[in-house]
């Protein structure tokens, strides 16, 4: 009889039937006399077995009915139910695209609720990590266990991180029948797509606002979780189950110094970049202009102008006396400020006296400003990039945006922060740009969004 067993985070497949046709992705492994594939293939060889009528030995299978209902029950958007239909039209495999605020872990807890599987969910941050434990626990009544942060404890309900599940799930992937990958835009990285491939999970959902990656590598997601099933955008759902917001971008000049050294730092970065035929607009223009910059004086000087021309564009004089005003005027709001970079976050923090939040910030410590800022004993907080995803900030309704990135992700992210629904409350996310600057042209790629037209 054939049979399918479980091998660190690959299916062994013995004594198939002459004449069975194996799944593409099925090898011959001389090493262990067997044929070999990735965990994901489970479902594929499964279902073949069942249709062929071909009896066979699951030795793979490791989970086993979650054995317990939703403790607490909310009332889904009419969305959400959408969302959920649609992934269970696909076999229970595929991509919901809803943005932030609109409550994607909800549909997260209603598909397990739907599979009774036991499940992993797959977070980017233990921020994340934490509020999916809570999530879960509340909502089922049971149990979570964690694996990641120092902690390792596997249970029905799960949830890790990314790095996490990377690095364990060889030894977990036969455990879950059923895997969510919270922000799954982070998982077509080549070491992040092999939780996908060790994991032998039937059932598996997606949640994003934003699936586009500036490599495209979103294509892979069809392959690793399935296609995208349903898919709302912010202006659909704003003002009735997302708060009302107005984008208003503030074009700041630089002053007369400002404007003179940004003007020279940034001649000599154009001259390197012509003179060695450097095209940053192509896919490898950043890498050419790395590797040349390392190789020659000139290069590095080209590198440190690089360097001063954004940091003036990005943080200049007249940015920080208006994000000061813009404190004051929303003195009675909860506001956020996001940079690109931990130095103009810490120099606000200097200036204005708000807490700040980045990388360096211990989880402790985030927790709690995070909590302050909640209750309102903090009106505002700085950060350079750890709030543009995920993390839960309710409360929040202004949103200033110094400097960032051209990513449509990460600024359309950084919108979402301020839309959850409240009643009455109104959001508003201001971008300040430096006039006359490369910033301009940054601010229209990331603005390439349904969002903000």
């Amino acid at each position: 009889m054939v049979s399918l067993t479980f091998s660190a985070g690959t299916l062994e497949i013995r004594e198939p039937p002459p004449g069975f046709v194996l799944p593409p992705s099925v090898r011959w492994d001389p090493r262990s006399a067997c044929h070999r594939a990735p965990a994901s293939a489970y479902a594929e060889l499964v279902l073949g077995f069942t249709r062929a009528a071909v009896p066979f030995e699951d030795r793979a299978r490791r989970y086993e009915p979650l054995g317990t209902g939703l403790r607490v029950r909310r009332e889904p958007r009419p969305f959400q139910i959408a969302a959920l239909s649609a992934w269970r039209k696909a076999d229970g495999r595929g991509v919901v695209v809803l943005p932030t605020g609109a409550g994607k872990s909800h549909v997260a807890v209603l598909a397990i609720a739907d599979k009774q599987r036991s499940a992993l969910v797959v977070a980017p941050t233990l921020d994340l990590v934490r509020q999916w434990y809570d999530l879960l626990r509340t909502s089922f009544g049971m149990e979570v266990g964690i694996v990641g942060g120092g902690e390792h404890s596997v249970h029905p309900l799960t949830v890790t991180t990314y790095d996490s599940a990377y690095l364990q799930m060889e030894h977990l992937g036969s455990r879950f029948g059923l895997v969510i990958f919270d922000e799954c835009h982070h998982l077509p990285g080549a070491s992040y797509q092999l939780a996908a491939e060790q994991c032998i999970a039937p059932y598996r959902l997606g949640l994003t606002a934003t699936p586009e990656r500036s490599d495209g590598r979103e294509a892979v997601l069809t392959e690793l979780i399935g296609p995208i099933v349903h898919r709302v955008e912010i202006g659909e759902i704003a003002g009735n189950f997302l708060a009302e917001y107005e984008a208003v971008r503030l074009t700041v000049e630089l002053s007369a110094a400002e404007r003179l050294e940004y003007e020279e730092e940034r001649g000599i970065y154009l001259s390197f970049l012509r003179q060695n035929g450097i095209r940053m607009g192509s896919g490898r223009g950043w890498g050419d202009f790395i590797a040349r910059a390392a190789q020659r004086t000139d290069g590095r000087r080209a590198m440190q102008a690089y360097r001063r021309q954004r940091e003036i564009a990005f943080a200049s004089a007249g940015k920080l006396d208006l994000v000061e005003h813009l404190l004051h005027h929303h003195r009675a709001d909860r506001l956020i400020v996001f940079t690109d970079d931990n130095r103009t976050a810490y120099a606000i923090s200097r200036r204005c006296l708000v807490p700040v939040i980045t990388h360096q910030t211990k989880i402790r410590e985030r927790s709690e400003i995070l909590e302050r800022f909640g209750t309102g004993v903090y009106g505002a907080v700085a950060t350079s990039k750890v709030l543009n995803e995920g993390v839960d900030v309710p409360d929040a309704n202004i949103a200033v945006v110094i400097s960032g990135s051209g990513s449509v992700r990460e600024h359309v992210q950084r919108l979402g922060r301020i839309l959850r629904q409240r009643a009455g409350k109104s959001a508003i996310l201001y971008e300040l740009i430096s006039g006359g600057t490369s910033e301009a042209n940054t601010s229209e790629r990331r603005r390439d969004h349904e969002a903000y037209r």
